[in-house]
């Protein structure tokens, strides 16, 4: 039986002109590619203007970017970052959150189909949701080489030791990074045959509601065995029971079954009419 996994992998890759690439940065950038590769395959698939895709492109990147930096800032320290508003703009240093980068990523959408595409927020989303599950895995992936965003202390065989970031004075903890990524790998392959193999696509927000309910009912357990990110989440877990990122995931997964209830209601009843 394996014990533990000793894990102590040095998060810095090499230093150029004095600054350090780093696996996180590496691995980011990634995921941000192949979600693009995806939705882009997608696009062309349904034989859409090859410019919405660079508009949503640059949109979503955008969103994504400012909304996981300032999720992070206003929702886990809100303190500290408006006392110093200009520590907002050192992303170098770390500090992205995911449920603003998902708020972020809203209102970009939301600014492409107002501007570029004239369809629906919903309609898109159900495409790019499919490509942001495999972002998602390789962030995840990239936590895990920064040995951060782990969970307790675990007896379990597959626990890891995290040399780089030692809480739990070597004790073996679960490597939460990991059951992330293989939940977010596994909707998008549950995305990709719903897209590719079904005619899920064709009901407006059903990809979007299974994929968000995965992704943030996943997250919402998860949090349970993870390590809280600020001091203030102990309180929280003492007076109500959860952390700030259940608490942030639950509109998420109410959003995603009313989604799912919409788009089955619609297409029994497109069903119904079809049959008459």
């Amino acid at each position: 039986m394996l014990i533990s996994v000793l894990w102590d992998v040095d998060p810095e890759i090499f230093t150029i002109f004095g600054r350090e690439i780093r696996w996180y940065g590496v691995l980011w950038a990634t995921g941000v590619m192949l979600t693009a590769y995806v939705v882009q395959r997608m696009y062309k698939a349904e034989k859409l203007p090859e410019s919405w895709f660079d508009s949503l492109f640059m949109y979503v990147i955008i969103g994504l970017i400012i909304g996981a930096r300032l999720g992070h800032c206003l929702f886990y320290d809100p303190e500290r970052y408006l006392s110093s508003p200009l520590e907002m703009l050192k992303i170098w240093e770390g500090g992205l959150s995911s449920h603003g980068g998902a708020i972020g990523m809203l209102i970009g959408i939301w600014l492409f189909c107002l501007r570029v595409s004239k369809k629906s927020v919903i309609w898109a989303l159900d495409r790019l949701i499919v490509g942001v599950a495999i972002g998602a895995t390789f962030i995840r992936l990239g936590n895990l080489m920064n040995s951060e965003i782990y969970g307790a202390a675990t007896t379990l065989p597959w626990g890891f030791s995290f040399v780089q970031d030692d809480k739990w004075g070597g004790l073996p903890c679960h490597p939460t990074q990991i059951y992330e990524a293989l939940v977010y790998f596994s909707l998008f392959l549950l995305g990709m045959y719903m897209y590719w193999r079904t005619n899920a696509k064709e009901k407006q927000g059903l990809i979007l509601g299974v994929m968000l309910i995965g992704i943030f009912l996943s997250r919402f357990f998860i949090e349970f065995i993870k390590n809280i990110q600020e001091p203030f989440e102990q309180t929280m877990r003492e007076t109500i029971g959860i952390d700030m990122g259940q608490l942030l995931s639950l509109p998420f997964v109410i959003w995603g079954v009313w989604l799912v209830y919409n788009a089955l209601k619609k297409g029994k009843t497109n069903s119904i009419k079809t049959k008459k």
